[in-house]
């Protein structure tokens, strides 16, 4: 198939299936955050150990197991790889609804987080196999705009649920004990379930076809495959397997080293060890898997990991995220506090503005990526680079005026340029690495994305609100974050032209033997 050949009608079915599914990834994932204060109240916890839940305790874990899920996607059948994710984070987000303590719930949270690592990675491979270069931004974007809506519902739901229940029943009268927010988990977690087997009614693209580079997965068992690559990412089988690869163990192992004393001199300033084993745990994860990739398939080594413009690009990305994360699991609290509006009012305007904006933002920057990459390789990263300065001074007066009205309408408008990078940054991604290399290219992106932007926005943020005794200038610190994201779009634009024009060549070079036409 010629790469300019317009999408056809099945890929936008397709398409509008797997934004559906994004949908409930988000509904399960963002309405922690409408519930953050009830399940604050009931179970305990400090704002550091909320950051925690909603970000690290998910975020590692679908770091973690965003590569070898990447690589099933890469060598398996990509459906029913989402289709068996939706069910898995969809029984998690039920079983959420029956956590009764802080470890119960962060199990939870780590089985969303495992389960939904399922999802992108695999559906940005298929949407990049079914439409051509120049739409494709535009395509993930819209793909992308599930974020957003999911949010947004996450939101609503929650609150409605919560705030009816709790009215309508005294703790000691519910049934069965339940608390609201652990009805609202009840009520969202089942209907992936019942979704997921209609998943396998989607027919799998041709990998690479687009692109003169059609081939079909070659591996006999890619479950099997994915699971050893899961261990051989796992301390300490990752050090055995790779000393029996002749690979280089003793850095890895003076690697855990840093990385233990890092997060025990963290977990003693910070108090909260939990957070710093596991971000620990995730970087080392990632470094072992830069290394196991050397060893396994120098060429999607070189292009993931060697590719310049990428590796700024994919920081500058994350450091977004971290803004972005941080300020979807905070607003509504904010609110609560600073504004004094009750949970229902909340949830419909920050749901509202979630779904509405965020669907704007995340469409228009799509279309701009596209757009601008017309004009110049660099384009799609002009996209970021709007993203990290423009949505400043509009927070500012968000953050600042006294009218909680006033202070939303800003909000909206922040939410349309945080939203904006979500597309062109995937489609950076897919064009700077080879068709077969692109799921687990969008995993480890990914995985930057969350361990930076979601393990550690909406834990920090709260950690120096407990620290400050105010969560307006914890927030503050998100915006500083955006400005080094700006100056690293900057730097990536300088060499994406000559990286993305390079790629087979360099892939070449590192030893693919596959023969390229474009």
């Amino acid at each position: 198939m010629d790469d300019e050949a317009p999408a056809s009608r099945r890929a936008w079915i397709t398409l509008s299936v797997l934004i559906f599914v994004y949908v409930f990834n988000f509904v399960d994932r963002q309405i922690l955050a409408i519930l953050a204060g009830r399940i604050k109240g009931d179970l305990a916890i400090s704002d550091a150990q909320l950051g925690f839940l909603y970000g690290t305790a998910f975020a590692v874990f679908y770091a973690v197991f965003g590569i070898p899920l990447g690589l099933l996607a890469d060598l398996g059948n990509r459906r029913s790889v989402i289709a068996v994710g939706l069910a898995f984070w969809s029984l998690m987000t039920t079983l959420s609804g029956v956590a009764s303590s802080f470890p119960q719930l962060a199990l939870a949270r780590i089985g969303v987080g495992v389960g939904e690592a399922a999802s992108a990675p695999a559906a940005y491979s298929m949407l990049s196999d079914l439409f051509p270069k120049r739409q494709r931004a535009t395509a993930l974007a819209l793909y992308s705009t599930g974020i957003y809506i999911g949010s947004g519902l996450g939101l609503f739901i929650g609150a409605q649920i919560v705030e009816r229940w709790d009215r309508a029943f005294a703790a000691s009268t519910s049934p069965f004990g339940l608390a609201g927010w652990q009805v609202a988990f009840l009520v969202v977690g089942p209907p992936g379930i019942l979704l997921a087997p209609f998943l396998l009614l989607i027919r799998e693209p041709v990998r690479g076809g687009r692109e003169g580079l059609a081939a079909k997965a070659t591996h006999a068992h890619p479950v099997l495959a994915a699971l050893w690559e899961l261990a051989s990412l796992i301390p300490p089988v990752s050090l055995v397997l790779m000393a029996r690869r002749g690979g280089p163990w003793r850095t890895n192992l003076l690697a855990g080293a840093g990385v233990a004393f890092l997060a025990i001199v963290l977990s003693l300033w910070s108090g909260n060890w939990q957070q710093w084993v596991a971000v620990g745990f995730g970087a080392l994860v990632a470094f072992t898997y830069a290394q196991q990739l050397r060893q396994s398939d120098p060429p999607a080594h070189a292009l993931i990991f060697k590719t310049r413009s990428l590796a700024l690009a994919t920081i500058g990305f994350s450091l977004l995220a971290f803004n972005g994360y941080a300020g979807l699991f905070w607003i509504p609290a904010f609110y609560a506090r600073y504004h004094g509006l009750p949970l229902s009012e909340i949830g419909l305007a920050i749901g509202l503005i979630s779904s509405i904006a965020g669907l704007l933002g995340v469409t228009l920057g799509g279309l701009l990526a596209d757009r601008f990459r017309k004009r110049s390789p660099a384009g799609r990263l002009w996209v970021g680079l709007i993203n990290a300065l423009g949505a400043i001074p509009f927070s500012l007066v968000a953050l600042y005026v006294p009218n909680p009205k006033v202070s939303l309408a800003f909000y909206a408008v922040v939410q349309i340029f945080a939203s904006l990078w979500v597309g062109a940054g995937v489609s950076t991604v897919q064009d700077l690495v080879l068709p077969r290399m692109r799921a687990r290219a969008s995993a480890v992106f990914l995985l930057f994305v969350t361990l930076l932007g979601l393990a550690l926005g909406p834990f920090l943020v709260g950690r120096l609100s407990d620290l400050l005794g105010d969560l307006r200038q914890a927030l503050l610190f998100g915006l500083v974050v955006c400005l080094t994201a700006a100056a690293l779009f900057a730097a990536a634009a300088r060499s994406v032209e000559a990286d993305e024009s390079s790629r087979a060549e360099r892939a070449r070079e590192a030893g693919e033997a596959l023969a390229f036409n474009q």
